[in-house]
């Protein structure tokens, strides 16, 4: 579980917890990483997934050490919101490498052994930003599309291995980086907008993700692949 320690990340590894799983939390913040692990019973790692050779080696260390990856839940993003043209290179390589390069990383590290054992599943957090696009933040909603695109082409390349990949899109949800919105003008506006496009007129809440991610990684969804499942109070009904 990247990005384990707080917001959608956090309520999918007590969800997945509660339902049997041993969760392994990766995050950059230690601190919180290691209190949820000891609250769920799991183990904590330390990484920055945007760096490539720490994710191999992390990917490693759980399959030696605490045993092999069943299932990969790619959480880890965020962005800052800024119109497009206020952008530059080193806030697109930033938010690239964070929502985008990072899913692509994990992924790699970690369908070579779930390809070797014939079995796997990898869920990725997508955004409905990737499907309708969002003012304020097209880089963001360029790499949750192509967390979408990567989702749909590892499911076909590794179903003949028994791999499954899905995607859940969350609408705007009650998490730590949304609510980080409010702290300036423009934030503040795109966040309610982002409200106010949902049909169900309210953010969602973590544990309302967490039981989509909880869904596509169990057996139920067995028969589900390369699909991208909208959790977002009717943002997109594709």
């Amino acid at each position: 579980m990247t990005g384990g320690a707080s917001g959608i990340g956090a309520a999918a590894a007590r969800r997945l917890a509660a339902e049997g799983s041993h969760v392994v939390v990766c995050d950059r913040d230690e601190e919180g990483a290691q209190k949820l692990a000891a609250d769920v019973g799991g183990d904590a790692v330390v990484v920055d997934v945007t760096d490539v050779a720490a994710v191999r080696a992390a990917v490693a260390q759980v399959e030696e050490t605490i045993g092999p990856i069943d299932v990969l839940v790619n959480n880890a993003g965020g962005d800052q919101p800024a119109l497009f043209l206020d952008t530059d290179e080193a806030a697109w390589d930033a938010a690239l490498a964070l929502n985008l390069k990072s899913v692509i990383a994990c992924t790699h590290a970690a369908l070579g052994p779930m390809v070797a054992r014939r079995t796997g599943t990898i869920v990725n957090v997508a955004s409905e930003a990737g499907r309708i696009g969002v003012v304020g933040g097209a880089i963001y909603a360029a790499a949750k599309a192509g967390v979408i695109g990567l989702t749909r082409a590892v499911a076909r390349e590794g179903a003949r291995f028994n791999v499954r990949c899905n995607a859940v899109a969350p609408g705007p949800t009650e998490t730590p980086l949304l609510d980080s919105l409010r702290a300036d003008p423009l934030g503040a506006r795109l966040r309610q907008a982002m409200i106010d496009a949902t049909v169900l007129g309210r953010c969602g809440r973590p544990d309302e993700i967490a039981a989509a991610i909880a869904f596509l990684a169990s057996d139920d969804a067995s028969y589900v692949t390369g699909h991208t499942l909208a959790v977002s109070g009717g943002v997109s009904m594709e």
